[in-house]
């Protein structure tokens, strides 16, 4: 999945919703919030809202992490907007897969760093947050064969960092 965006205002009221968002909002979606997002996305809107009447001049960004099965987490960012065709100031929330995030960095670390298909599949679950172990059973190898193809990537990522400098 690709990045949500919501924005809502300040009393929880939905001004719009990407379809990835609509997705995300299924998927955390409690029953205990009345407004239109999650509870978990609402508490941490009210948090900026009270910000800004303790800091009224500064301009803060919220953040935190929501955790889910089966994607993993998401990463939501809340943050004020101010709305030019409605004349009104926004919360905008971005929802992000954590896990597709990782994935996307894992790739373009296999083709910077210049990694074997196999290589790339097992640093792709490493930024996961996947044991040695998890690996060896996602791919069906050894835990040696995952330590030696890990080592060959450490060192392809040394050699490019050097070549760099």
């Amino acid at each position: 999945m690709m990045d949500g965006v919501v924005v809502i205002t300040d009393q929880g009221k939905l001004v719009y919703a990407n379809h990835y968002a609509r997705q995300y909002l299924q998927l955390i979606q409690d029953c205990k919030s009345p407004h239109a997002v999650p509870q978990a996305i609402w508490e941490i809107c009210k948090a900026l809202i009270e910000s800004r009447t303790l800091f009224p001049d500064q301009q803060f960004v919220l953040e935190e992490e929501v955790k889910l099965h089966p994607i993993g987490s998401i990463r939501i960012r809340v943050r004020w907007i101010q709305l030019l065709e409605a004349q009104q100031t926004c919360l905008l929330i971005t929802l992000e897969d954590r896990n597709f995030s990782m994935q996307n960095v894992a790739t373009a670390e296999a083709q910077k760093y210049g990694l074997t298909e196999r290589e790339a599949e097992v640093w792709s679950l490493r930024r996961a947050n996947f044991s040695y172990k998890a690996i060896a059973a996602q791919l069906h190898i050894a835990v040696d064969t995952v330590k030696k193809h890990l080592k060959n990537i450490h060192a392809k990522r040394q050699a490019f960092l050097w070549q760099e400098e």
